[in-house]
C-alpha cells in the first residue's frame, strides 16, 4: 500500500491477534499502511494487504520490534499491557484486540492489575482467568479502530 493517509501505520503484535482480518478490511477502507509483526514459529503470510515482519522466537522479540520501529500517530493494536505502556509516551494510539483504547491516565492501573494477578499465581491462587474473546469485543474493536482512523483521515 503506497498511498497512506499522512504517515500513520496500523502496526500489529500479530502473534495471537484474533482481529488480523478485521484490521486488513479497515485498513483497506482507510488507504492505511499495515504491519504484521510475528516471530518466527508463528509464520504465516495469508493476509497478503499486510507487510509482515518476522522476529526470532524468544518472549520479547515482537514488541521489541515493534518499540524501535513504531513512529508518532501509528496505531498499534496489542494484548500486551507492558508493551502498551512503553508505547504510549511515543504518542502512538494502542488498541487491545477487544476495543480498549490504553491511556497515558489508565495504564499505571492496569500495570498495577496484572502485576497483583501475577503475584497471586506465584502464590499458587489462579483465577478463571479471561473472559473468551465475544462478538461484542470484536465490535468494539471495529468501531474504535475505525473511530481513531477516521479522526485521523480527518486531519488531512
Amino acid at each position: 500500500m503506497s498511498s497512506t493517509i499522512g504517515n500513520q501505520r496500523i502496526v500489529v503484535d500479530a502473534d495471537s491477534c484474533p482481529v488480523k482480518q478485521e484490521i486488513v478490511e479497515i485498513g483497506r477502507r482507510f488507504s492505511t499502511e499495515i504491519m504484521m509483526v510475528a516471530s518466527y514459529a508463528h509464520m504465516m503470510n495469508e493476509l497478503t494487504e499486510a507487510t509482515w515482519k518476522f522476529v526470532d522466537s524468544s518472549r520479547e522479540a515482537a514488541d521489541l520490534y515493534i518499540m524501535n520501529h513504531v513512529r508518532k500517530d501509528d496505531v498499534v493494536v496489542t494484548q500486551d499491557i507492558g508493551l502498551a505502556s512503553t508505547l504510549l509516551p511515543k504518542q502512538v494510539y494502542v488498541l487491545s484486540p477487544k476495543g480498549i483504547l490504553y491511556d497515558e491516565k489508565d495504564i499505571q492501573t492496569a500495570l498495577d492489575m496484572r502485576y497483583l494477578s501475577a503475584k497471586a499465581r506465584r502464590q499458587g491462587k489462579y483465577g478463571k482467568g479471561p473472559k473468551p474473546y465475544s462478538s461484542q469485543d470484536r465490535d468494539r474493536f471495529v468501531n474504535q479502530l475505525t473511530k481513531i482512523l477516521s479522526n485521523f483521515a480527518g486531519k488531512y
